[in-house]
């Protein structure tokens, strides 16, 4: 039995320095035995540095990494997130926006609010009348207090971070807590054994590094898996049209600006506009469809939506190749992050993957070669449910959209490009909608039934329902459409503004757990 200990992972940036960090703290107490962790970084190649969206999963990763939350505000320009709000995706017109909040509906485990929310004809939107968070994004408050403890909420909420300095500080308290050895070196080659196994990698500055366990976090490369290992790549560009983004830096008008607490995404003629607000500056992107339009007329857009006076840095343009591996783990190699694959950045699944990923293989870690087949195959078809869910939820934006007026939304109309699995959901959304049965069965979804929910009926869809005869069940909905007024109100008066409570991390920092 050749036992596995040694894990080596190749590749830095945000991927390679969570999977590190999820992994060494898993494993904490194997490490005296000689399970080790060792991350090769190349000393040359830079880091993409825009993944700043995160999901609510990020809490629980950093909790169980033993990292501080008043360190990662301090020390990566961190803000909250409470959501995303959707602007000019329906119609185009002017007021035309919706949020997707991080809470989950209003007694959501108990009953399904949505068939009594479209039977009763509700005024106002659907977010307002089953969640608080619509109206605490549009008024710039933050998910909690100074007073709440590190990583608890009264709202549920994710990060907007500085990419650039998250690795950096995952990096640190990786060497410095978690026993992570860290190698500044090139791989100039990798070895195989007769079976086909990753033996080593060879690198310029520090000779051959061997391991039982590699991960590839090379990005877009992909070095190991499908360099060296032959994995080819599954295009899903025929379903997501995106395949250019165009990033940029701006400046607030004032040091007290007020800052969004959720991730804005503005539709536009092409593509559509992310907009992050961090507390020093906004992180802003037009990603778009190269198809469709030139990068002069994107870069005129992009132009248009920050004011040129706005502008800190040169304009970067990332190439956007939607899909993923065919298999993310072959042989004893398994990827990560970007050489696992890429989506746009539209409900910011990129670094969620990349902290499931982590986790799957910290929690499945084979005890030795002769099981990892067994585990490889498991995860596989775990991380293939999840990306082609993904596919899914990112296509709903565009499905459902009632814009005709450029060539990009009548083209993401046509039925070819819709995955079955989807319209067959549409079509049963006609007369039900979501609910945890429709194959949201996995413990973990990375967008559950709430999440169509939100979108679905943010968007204006239409689902056929009957009044409900049931009284009870009528009453019942009733007292939470009011116990969700009630905790709107209360919310509104207790929480303080976003910019306000992190220039009090700064400050004093939270409560320690």
């Amino acid at each position: 039995m050749h036992a596995v200990k040694n894990i080596v992972i190749v590749g830095g940036g945000t991927a390679g320095w969570l999977t590190a960090g999820v992994i060494a703290a898993r494993h904490q107490g194997l490490m005296k035995s000689g399970f080790t962790v060792t991350l090769v970084e190349s000393p040359t190649v830079s880091i993409i540095g825009v993944g700043e969206g995160t999901w609510p999963t990020m809490r629980s990763t950093l909790a169980k990494m033993g990292v501080s939350e008043t360190e990662f505000f301090r020390h990566c320009d961190v803000a909250f997130k409470q959501g995303a709000k959707f602007a000019h995706w329906t119609t185009g017109a002017q007021g035309d926006a919706y949020h997707h909040p991080l809470m989950m509906p209003q007694g959501f485990t108990q009953m399904n609010l949505a068939p009594h929310w479209l039977a009763a004809e509700q005024v106002g939107t659907f977010c307002d009348a089953v969640s608080p968070q619509g109206v605490l994004c549009d008024e710039g408050l933050a998910p909690k207090t100074i007073a709440t403890a590190e990583y608890d909420a009264m709202a549920n909420y994710a990060y907007h971070l500085d990419a650039g300095k998250f690795a950096p500080f995952l990096q640190k308290h990786c060497t410095e807590k978690l026993h992570v050895r860290h190698v500044l070196a090139d791989v100039v080659a990798v070895n195989q054994t007769d079976t086909g196994d990753i033996a080593s990698v060879l690198t310029r500055e520090a000779g051959e590094i061997a391991g039982d366990l590699f991960i590839d976090c090379t990005g877009f490369s992909s070095l190991l898996l499908g360099k060296t290992l032959g994995v080819g790549f599954k295009d899903c560009s025929d379903v997501l049209f995106c395949d250019t983004a165009l990033a940029v830096q701006v400046d607030y008008d004032t040091q007290d600006a007020p800052m969004a607490s959720e991730t804005l995404s503005t539709a536009q003629s092409a593509g559509w506009i992310w907009d992050i607000g961090l507390p020093t500056r906004r992180g802003v992107g037009h990603v778009y469809s190269s198809n469709h339009i030139s990068e002069d007329q994107a870069h005129n857009e992009l132009m248009r939506y920050v004011g040129k006076s706005h502008q800190r840095n040169t304009v970067r343009k990332i190439p956007i190749r939607s899909g993923h591996r065919e298999v993310f783990w072959k042989k004893n190699c398994v990827a990560v992050g970007l050489a696992a694959g890429f989506l746009e950045p539209l409900e910011a699944s990129a670094i969620v993957l990349v902290e499931l990923s982590a986790k799957l293989i910290a929690e499945q870690m084979p005890a030795n070669r002769e099981v990892m087949d067994i585990i490889a195959a498991r995860f596989n078809e775990t991380t293939s449910y999840r990306w082609g869910r993904i596919i899914d939820f990112l296509k709903l934006h565009y499905v459902l959209t009632k814009r005709t007026d450029t060539p990009f939304w009548r083209d993401n109309l046509e039925a070819s490009s819709i995955p079955d699995r989807l319209k067959n959901l549409l079509t049963l959304w006609k007369y039900q909608s979501p609910w945890f049965f429709d194959e949201f069965d996995r413990l973990e979804e990375v967008f559950p039934a709430a999440s169509y929910q939100y979108v679905l009926y943010g968007m204006g869809f239409k689902t056929e329902v009957e009044p409900d005869e049931n009284a009870r069940s009528s009453l019942i909905a009733a007292r939470m459409f009011q116990e969700n007024t009630a905790l709107t109100r209360k919310m509104r008066t207790q929480l303080p503004k976003n910019r306000d409570l992190i220039a009090k991390i700064h400050q004093y920092g939270f409560q320690a757990i």
